[in-house]
């Protein structure tokens, strides 16, 4: 859980120490875009102020509510209207409060992601997107509208929905309360918002069918697009609409996540390297030899895994030998796992039919090691391309696409530009193969 409140303190701090690093005048500012953490649940009262604490994305306690509405509504139509299990997603995180915390779910007027929230904060409007709804589980792909159907099942006033707004226009404008503690124009627009993983998606120029991003940062996820309504039969891997997504033009992510990925490098830096820098541990892991000799590491420490089908089985270390093993064999053997985990998803992708040969990541986060880019093209078989971008400069290039200052998408991305690439290496790919075999044998889910 996390408090709201607590995203909007940290909104206007980060904002101060913008002003110190780069001053600007709130002039300036043309327009504004917003990513955050996807499928959170924020329940907000009549005043517009949290009710409880937001259930954020990794929270499992949802898990069991949404296998039982898979059941009672039956696969054909969660898989086949919504694509998804309702899950762990923000519907049965809802259904939960509805069930445990029934005085805080009779005070809620609207729930909203967390995006929106800052989105309510910075304008005083509860709106949110088809993307939005698709991410929670809360939208029909194949009748188009609100998924009126789950909501009836668990028993939700669609009242409580907010407010659709495209995700490119105009989203409501900053109020003069947000404009004064961000310093900030009062009547600037917000003109976009997504979720973190679309967002990465379009930050990378990720917007036609076969196209596929990644990324790793707390969680690690590779989502691809496809403009044909598809889906794991057993919702392993899952489906949403994409930023671009229009009735003429249908797009869609096919959205595969590991939840513990940058998660176990930051465990392992504070836990076990004692605060050591993410490149002294990246050099500590370039110096062992593919398959770390022999030392396994599961990255399940971080809640409900999709592809294991929503178990939890916790983290996991195998093979440890203490005559072998040293700190940079951890460092490898973390790096390889989060890869292997990803490349076991990654399959799942394929048998749906995504094309995976090019894959394109921020140089960022995990990407930042070579042995990180270097794994996860060799198991793949994947080309890995980094480019100068992140999640960040992919919202203000959407808020200018939003506002109408660049007349395309192409426009949009003038500027951002390959920073390497990585080819798989058949020696390499022959090592690793046989590294994620070893590895795959103990995936039992």
């Amino acid at each position: 859980e996390q408090d709201p409140d607590m995203w909007w303190q940290e909104l206007i701090h980060a904002m101060g120490k913008l002003q110190q690093k780069q001053s600007f005048n709130g002039d300036q500012v043309q327009a504004i875009g917003i990513s955050y953490q996807m499928h959170g649940l924020v329940c907000v009262d009549k005043n517009m102020k949290p009710v409880r604490p937001s259930i954020i994305w990794c929270d499992s306690r949802a898990v069991a509510y949404g296998q039982q509405a898979l059941e009672g509504l039956g696969a054909a139509y969660c898989l086949g209207c919504c694509l998804n299990s309702p899950g762990n997603f923000t519907a049965s995180k809802l259904y939960w409060v509805k069930q445990h915390e029934p005085e805080n779910y009779k005070q809620i007027h609207k729930i909203m992601l967390p995006g929106d929230y800052i989105a309510l904060k910075i304008t005083g409007q509860a709106n949110t997107t088809v993307s939005g709804l698709s991410e929670g589980i809360l939208w029909n792909f194949r009748d188009n509208k609100i998924s009126d159907r789950l909501l009836d099942y668990y028993g939700i006033d669609k009242q409580l929905l907010s407010s659709l707004v495209p995700t490119f226009g105009d989203q409501g404008k900053v109020n003069e309360h947000a404009a004064a503690v961000l310093g900030l124009r009062a009547g600037t627009p917000v003109t976009y918002r997504a979720g973190d993983q679309p967002n990465n998606a379009f930050s990378l120029n990720v917007l036609k069918p076969g196209e596929v991003a990644a990324t790793a940062g707390t969680s690690g996820v590779v989502y691809g697009i496809s403009d044909q309504v598809n889906f794991d039969t057993r919702s392993r891997v899952n489906s949403f609409v994409h930023v671009n997504h229009t009735d003429q033009q249908p797009r869609y992510g096919v959205l595969l996540c590991i939840n513990g990925t940058g998660s176990l490098n930051s465990w392992l830096r504070k836990e076990v390297f004692a605060g050591a820098s993410y490149e002294s541990m990246n050099q500590l892991a370039a110096g062992i030899e593919v398959g770390s000799d022999g030392l396994l590491f599961y990255p399940f420490g971080n809640g409900a895994e999709r592809i294991l089908g929503n178990a939890d089985p916790g983290a996991g270390l195998r093979g440890l030998q203490f005559a072998r093993h040293q700190k940079g064999h951890l460092a490898r053997a973390a790096q390889e796992g989060i890869v292997f985990s990803l490349y076991y998803g990654m399959n799942i992708m394929r048998d749906m039919g995504m094309p995976l040969k090019t894959i394109r990541a921020g140089y960022a986060n995990m990407f930042l090691s070579d042995v990180f880019s270097e794994a996860f093209a060799n198991t793949s078989g994947c080309t890995v391309e980094l480019y100068n971008t992140d999640g960040a400069v992919g919202a203000a290039r959407a808020a200018g696409k939003g506002a109408g200052i660049f007349s395309s998408f192409d426009e949009s991305f003038r500027g951002m530009e390959m920073i390497r690439s990585i080819e798989p290496k058949k020696e390499l790919q022959e090592q690793f193969t046989a590294a994620y075999e070893r590895w795959k044998k103990h995936v039992d889910f």
